[in-house]
């Protein structure tokens, strides 16, 4: 198991940040790059599962969610 965190920032993150994200070298993607618009929290969850990627939001939804035990590999939640 890879010891990096890599990240999926959902739509209400701005782009600004991913690319700050990149610059550092962090491995990032983003709900629009992945083809995710409009698609649900748990749909995006399911792809942070599938990618290996821990969820960067400012999505409270996604707190929600992790409070009703949906399996998720992570939630960074700004």
């Amino acid at each position: 198991m890879s010891e990096t965190i890599r990240f999926h920032l959902d739509e209400n993150v701005s782009n600004a940040i991913a690319e700050s994200l990149r610059r550092r070298g962090i491995d990032v993607t983003t709900t629009p790059s992945a083809g995710l618009m409009g698609f649900s929290d748990e749909e995006q969850i399911a792809f942070g599962i599938e990618q290996n990627r821990v969820i960067f939001t400012q999505d409270t939804d996604f707190l929600r969610l992790n409070q009703e035990g949906v399996t998720h590999n992570g939630i960074v939640y700004c």
